[in-house]
């Protein structure tokens, strides 16, 4: 997987989390990618594990958990 898959994981987790990706269409826009890729990349947020929902009254996805992604590389001291 490419680094600029990893920050697109990154900033979809930004969007999920302070809630202000909107709609499919509206986050998809966002990530300059197509919904469908926004659908897939979701799927396999929900399989490594990330309790994502949708919202159909506010128009936002969310985590229904605390936490985040973290795919940066951390030194062990």
């Amino acid at each position: 997987m490419s680094k600029k898959y990893f920050s697109r994981l990154e900033y979809i987790d930004y969007l999920i989390k302070s809630k202000s990706g909107g709609t499919p269409q509206e986050m998809a826009r966002r990530l300059n990618i197509s919904e469908r890729t926004l659908f897939e990349t979701l799927a396999h947020m929900k399989d490594l594990g990330a309790p994502i929902c949708y919202c159909r009254h506010m128009r936002v996805y969310y985590y229904d958990q605390r936490g985040c992604f973290d795919f940066k590389f951390k030194r062990e001291t």
